[in-house]
């Protein structure tokens, strides 16, 4: 099924401000932008638009545009935005709080408008600080148009009108964490939308189905501009329990209309796809994401030829190599009906790289990992997908509407078989460990703890280190012993789905476990929520105060997560 896409966001009513008579000096052909104190010419088929007028406008580089404020916190984007030309952000410095203040920003000499010569470009943008306007100019661009963006920003000039402000610090690093391995081992729903959505609406989804969230973190055909996120974000979203989907919105495939595509020429379309990866790797990296990662290269729909599948399945041979060399691991998201098809009918041919793992779009409302005719179900089957099934569509929850998502099922994990995959973590009783312990119950507790680590099966001072981290983290007493509480919360973590009887699953598995634990008697870990299971539910729910309905819900959740 070949994805449809929306050309753009909702209708709006979009003020456009009227053409200001070019200020003297200007090129012919262009308009001269104002707005508190910094002054700037684009351009004259270039938009403007007065956020404060239109605030609900998704801020987006696929027309050039000149948006004026802050955008609101959820704006009406659609889920997903491919394709980038330029455009300028020029917002307050006063509203920005440290943690919104985005890496690679320059600052404008004092008494100038412009940014100092050589200012970086990342991502396919330049962030610029302009004290004396008191403004932050964010300028995205595309390789054909970084020259007519870099060269408005440096005819800027200052004006009357600016009130002084300076770019608020940005946090001091705190000491280093581990860094985030996304998706990681999950089952379960997730959703994208086109720009990182801020914190509160983060946090108020939580009451939704979803736990994993697709954010588009690299690639220079991202259209939707990414105020949010930043590693602050990504590390607040993880310390919440949300998996990320990591995607790179780059090359297109060749026969398609795109303004970014891969080479036709297969070994040049292999480099191309090297070079993404490197690019992919090290924006991930920035965010606090780490190896064994999957990030998934994102390849519209598209038309297949012979010519065209060679050039896609060189590009993502290249792709995959390069992540790999690097100790990531490589992802595919596109249509089941073309890259899908492509990808599975050279699944065994040896003059291609197979990528780890399939992101499939085919929008046929079913929450499941199924790709029907377009992929046999041995091939990626070692919880190697993810299911698009539904997109374009607007929710609420918590009483924050999203206006554009795209839903997605998953059924992930290391892709791979790493040394925790064959480590049991299934014991009629959970035995209080202590440094010096050994044994296969200390296998299972560093599993837990690091699960894509090396097992040694002695408690040593890793693992004591490793356990007091995780004890402070849920509110545990940091003993870095692991009792029943701690055993509790290591076997519980994961997505909290509402189970009940009849329910099966590995989520069933995670909660026979901690039961377990939590009660110190042996309860049968087999994935089905029968009768026994249910008594052991009431009892634990009696036992902590909870409502006893031998339902698993959010507050049971809670409780067996926080050690109780």
């Amino acid at each position: 099924m070949k994805r449809i896409r929306r050309a753009g966001a909702t209708a709006l009513a979009v003020a456009l401000l009227s053409i200001v008579t070019p200020a003297a000096g200007a090129a012919t052909g262009s308009r001269t932008i104002t707005y508190h104190g910094y002054q700037l010419d684009v351009p004259d088929g270039w938009r403007v638009v007065d956020l404060a007028t239109a605030p609900s406008t998704c801020v987006r580089f696929d027309s050039e545009t000149v948006y004026l404020g802050h955008q609101t916190v959820e704006p009406d984007c659609p889920a997903k935005l491919v394709g980038r030309t330029a455009g300028v952000v020029i917002e307050p410095l006063t509203d920005l709080t440290p943690e919104q203040v985005p890496e690679g920003v320059v600052t404008a000499p004092p008494g100038t408008a412009t940014p100092p010569p050589g200012a970086p470009s990342r991502e396919g943008t330049i962030r610029v600080a302009v004290p004396d306007a008191g403004v932050l100019v964010t300028a995205g661009h595309t390789g054909a148009t970084e020259q007519t963006v870099r060269a408005a920003l440096s005819g800027a000039r200052l004006v009357t009108g600016g009130t002084r402000a300076v770019l608020p610090a940005r946090p001091g690093k705190a000491a280093a964490a581990a860094p985030i391995v996304a998706p990681g081992t999950f089952q379960g729903k997730g959703f994208e939308t086109c720009a990182a959505p801020a914190q509160a609406t983060m946090d108020a989804w939580r009451a939704s189905p979803y736990r994993a969230v697709g954010i588009y973190s690299s690639g220079d055909l991202r259209a939707c501009a990414q105020p949010n996120l930043t590693p602050a974000w990504v590390a607040n979203q993880s310390a919440r329990g949300w998996r990320f989907i990591l995607t790179d919105v780059g090359r297109q495939a060749p026969c398609t209309g795109y303004r970014l595509k891969m080479s036709g020429d297969p070994a040049v379309a292999r480099q191309q796809g090297r070079d993404a990866a490197a690019s992919a790797i090290a924006a991930n990296t920035a965010l606090g994401f780490g190896q064994g990662s999957v990030i998934y290269s994102d390849i519209e729909g598209y038309s297949s030829t012979a010519a065209c599948k060679a050039g896609v399945l060189s590009y993502v041979s290249g792709w995959t190599e390069a992540l790999h060399a690097k100790g990531w691991l490589s992802g595919v998201y596109t249509s089941a009906g073309s890259g899908i098809k492509d990808l599975a009918s050279a699944y065994t041919n040896t003059s291609y790289t197979r990528p780890d793992h399939i992101w499939f779009a085919w929008w046929n409302d079913k929450a499941d990992i199924d790709t029907g005719s377009y992929a046999p179900s041995t091939y990626w089957a070692n919880h190697q997908r993810i299911h698009q099934y539904a997109g374009e569509v607007a929710e609420t929850w918590g009483g924050v509407r999203i206006p554009g998502i795209d839903r997605d099922y998953l059924d992930v994990g290391p892709g791979t078989t790493l040394p925790c995959d064959t480590v049991s973590l299934d014991f009629a009783a959970y035995p209080r460990l202590a440094p010096g312990a050994t044994g296969n119950p200390v296998k299972a507790a560093q599993c837990l703890l690091s699960p894509t680590g090396r097992p040694t099966g002695t408690f040593d001072e890793a693992t004591v280190s490793t356990t007091k981290a995780f004890q402070q983290a849920h509110g545990l007493t940091a003993t870095g012993e692991i009792e029943a509480r701690t055993w509790t919360a290591l076997l519980s973590t994961g997505d909290t789905p509402t189970l009940r009887q009849g329910a099966t699953g590995a989520a069933v598995n995670r909660l026979q476990r901690a039961l377990t634990a939590a009660s110190g008697k042996t309860l049968a870990i087999d994935g089905a929520f029968g009768p026994n299971t249910e008594k052991a539910v009431r009892d634990y729910q009696s036992s902590r105060g909870l409502g006893v309905d031998g339902v698993v819900g959010q507050a049971t959740w809670g409780a067996l997560q926080a050690g109780r």
